[in-house]
């Protein structure tokens, strides 16, 4: 089967499936991410909890750059009576699993450091198949509101798994019980909605393996402007997140950083809630994108001066609002625009891979240049201004793609 641009809209079940195991995929990532890799780092380390954390998550997210487009191209041309995008979802997933259990039981940072990299690696490739189904099945006139419910499906995954993180009590039933989230959020979109089947191996691009995997830039331009403007902004919400744990301890001085740290993604969450689904609907109608993310940038680059500006609870809390707001925008439309510019259609999820690269790697970056910030540059207020006028950057360089409007 050749790969074509779907013309069906899917349904309302479909959708709800892909929405579910989207949540246990993010759950694996942000329950460690947000609480329990900062947990483990603080007590192997209590006084170099800042290093470790920024070790630990920059050797992953460096395995991710490399596992996602990887998996991708592997599952563009993956030919058996399963499909060529389920066994990479379950499998990943179930690896995923096992390498979430081996963190819980971390006797040090090595190990602790070895078992995020797994995680990375399998939940990368459940993530990379998962992302190249909406190409794959859905209509580029749905694919607004499907992004919004896909975005929806990360922030409540977010939530899910810091809630887990948190409500279990202890780093090991955390981790457990993000596990089981992976688990159950994927299996039913896999055993219930069918897959696309190769009939005949797809062509492969003349040239070195590693040079497959290069899209210039000059060839395709509106390629290039997309991955940077979601480099741009995830490294601004990188910039944000990566120590917020540390910032509510720190900063703001919370008297229950942890429970502080559950309160704002709920916060956020529900926020994201009311304008992620709606922004997606909306810029399917009018057939716009790039004001929306425009727009979205402009919104968290604000929240963020306020994080840089005003380090107290109060103003977190409704920096966090607007955050979301803005957040639930971005997330849905960029996502749809991301999927109208991809190079080739028989390339979806190698290509796709490509521009999650733009999401992992400020997660490896993100510490190198936080680190300085923290220790020499004014601390937290310097970091937040920081985030505040990349996340900026990349909501005007949206405006250089030309061939989405």
């Amino acid at each position: 089967m050749t790969a074509v641009t779907p013309r069906q809209r899917v349904g309302g079940g479909w959708i709800g499936l892909l929405t579910l195991a989207n949540l246990g995929v993010w759950a694996a990532f942000f329950g460690p991410l947000n609480l329990l890799l900062g947990q483990q780092a603080a007590a192997f380390a209590p006084g170099q909890k800042e290093a470790v954390l920024a070790l630990v998550t920059g050797l992953g997210a460096a395995v991710s750059v490399v596992a996602n487009p990887l998996a991708g191209a592997l599952s563009d041309r993956t030919r058996g009576r399963f499909g060529r995008r389920h066994p990479w979802t379950v499998g990943g997933a179930l690896l995923g699993a096992a390498a979430l259990l081996l963190l819980a039981a971390a006797p040090n940072v090595l190990v602790m450091a070895i078992g995020w990299c797994l995680v990375q690696a399998a939940v990368n490739a459940a993530l990379a198949a998962l992302t190249a189904e909406v190409p794959d099945h859905v209509p580029v006139r749905q694919r607004g509101v499907v992004g919004g419910w896909v975005g929806l499906a990360q922030m409540v995954g977010v939530l899910g798994g810091t809630a887990l993180a948190t409500a279990l009590g202890g780093i090991q039933w955390g981790y457990l019980g993000c596990a089981t989230l992976l688990v159950a959020g994927v299996l039913p979109f896999v055993v219930r909605s069918r897959d696309e089947v190769l009939l005949a191996k797809p062509p492969v691009q003349p040239g070195r393996t590693l040079a497959r995997f290069w899209i210039s830039p000059r060839r395709h331009p509106d390629f290039g402007w997309a991955w940077l403007t979601r480099f741009l902004l995830n490294l601004g919400n990188a910039f944000g997140t990566l120590y917020l744990l540390f910032f509510l301890t720190d900063g703001v001085r919370h008297a229950d950083p942890g429970t502080g740290v559950l309160v704002l993604t709920s916060v956020y969450a529900v926020s994201m809630l009311a304008t992620t689904v709606l922004a997606g609907r909306w810029s399917d109608r009018v057939g716009r994108r790039k004001v929306f993310v425009t727009w979205a940038s402009v919104v968290m680059a604000a929240a963020l001066a306020v994080l840089a500006l005003w380090p107290v609870w109060p103003a977190v809390l409704a920096a966090t609002v607007v955050l979301g707001l803005g957040f639930g925008v971005y997330t849905s439309v960029d996502f749809a625009l991301l999927t109208e510019v991809l190079p080739t259609e028989q390339d979806r999820a190698k290509d796709l891979g490509v521009i999650n690269i733009a999401s992992a790697l400020p997660q490896v970056l993100a510490p190198a240049v936080a680190a300085p910030v923290l220790a020499y540059l004014g601390g937290y207020p310097a970091l937040y201004a920081l985030a505040a006028g990349v996340t900026l950057l990349g909501g005007v360089l949206v405006s250089r793609i030309r061939g989405v409007a």
